[in-house]
């Protein structure tokens, strides 16, 4: 299920105000459209991750059926595929990289499903982590052509605990030797292998080490799990564009923009989707106390809280199949529902 297609957007004007000449949306499809193309589900991309990262949870008998479903992933904004820091031309290279808000990425993939598929309405966006943030500003801003939302480990709005940890993570990479204050001059492997291990003490719950869960998903210890697993993950990734991510991640709200004026209440009520909320109980970026808030403001929202020890990646368990079994079973109750 490897390679993309490009869509191609001219002019293509920011929220924030820039506009870019040639920007690319990259996507890829799995499954088959109907003729009525009532089957169409978006599952957009997390942090640092591009398509064929999370298209293991797409297949028969999992979480997402291409037996039944038309699937899209379209790639985020500054993840190396779509336009980002490492692929855009002058005079935006990486040290005039634009802020590129999830405003921004989901009026591009609005874009491209009417032009090139002509689909008006998803049956349902799927979305983990910033995933999960760009299916709730889709349902706030084009609530009319939402049915349903499965939500996973993610957030309306990025809270300031949130925050808080994301701009550790900038400073982190920031302190590499090779930054100068607006770019690297060169690949900044010491901050990558520091910012994946301040990653990893977040990432996963203080259970998961505690019982040392990493040895049983082929680590011989865990020096071994943090350069093999998170040290790795970042490595592999260009600097400029996890800090435009960064950046994308922390702008993150549904209410900052004209429709809501930053009222984060009537955002979340317009959200008429079917959905599902799923926080991770020992989540540590997004907790289920925040999304509990958020799904009470939501008209029609239910709130699941996994009960997995995996923290964030509980809600991408590629390697624990009882928080896949969860996920699968939400995703089967709300393609059941039917709208009005």
């Amino acid at each position: 299920m490897s390679g993309h297609h490009r869509f191609d957007l001219r002019d293509f004007r920011l929220q924030c105000g820039v506009t870019l000449p040639d920007a690319q949306l990259t996507y890829q499809t799995y499954g088959t459209l109907n003729a009525d193309k009532s089957n169409a589900v978006l599952y957009p991309t997390s942090y640092g991750a591009q398509h064929a990262d999370t298209e293991w949870l797409i297949g028969p008998g999992r979480v997402l059926d291409p037996d039944h479903w038309f699937i899209v992933i379209p790639n985020m904004f500054g993840n190396g595929l779509s336009t980002s820091p490492s692929n855009i031309a002058d005079p935006f290279g990486p040290e005039r990289f634009p802020l590129v808000t999830h405003w921004d990425n989901v009026h591009a993939q609005r874009k491209m499903l009417a032009d090139v598929f002509g689909i008006k309405r998803l049956a349902l966006i799927y979305g983990w982590s910033m995933g999960a943030q760009q299916a709730l500003h889709w349902g706030a801003l084009f609530p009319q052509a939402v049915e349903r939302i499965v939500a996973v480990c993610g957030s309306a709005r990025t809270s300031v605990h949130n925050d808080v940890f994301l701009q550790g993570v900038h400073a982190t990479l920031t302190g590499d030797p090779y930054w100068t204050g607006t770019h690297f001059t060169a690949p900044p492997t010491r901050g990558l292998r520091a910012m994946g291990r301040i990653y990893a003490g977040w990432a996963m719950s203080q259970s998961f080490y505690r019982e040392r869960l990493y040895e049983t998903i082929g680590y011989g210890s865990l020096e071994d799990f943090i350069v093999r697993s998170w040290e790795a993950n970042f490595l592999r990734r260009d600097a400029h564009d996890l800090l435009a991510s960064l950046a994308t991640w922390r702008a993150s709200d549904i209410s900052d923009n004209d429709v809501f004026n930053g009222d984060l209440k009537v955002a979340l009520e317009a959200i008429t989707a079917r959905s599902i909320v799923i926080p991770s109980q020992t989540d540590l970026y997004f907790t289920p106390e925040d999304s509990r808030i958020e799904t009470a403001m939501m008209p029609n929202a239910e709130l699941r809280v996994m009960p997995s020890i995996w923290g964030h990646r509980a809600g991408n368990p590629v390697q624990h199949s009882e928080d896949e079994a969860f996920l699968r079973q939400a995703v089967d109750d709300i393609l059941k529902w039917q709208p009005n």
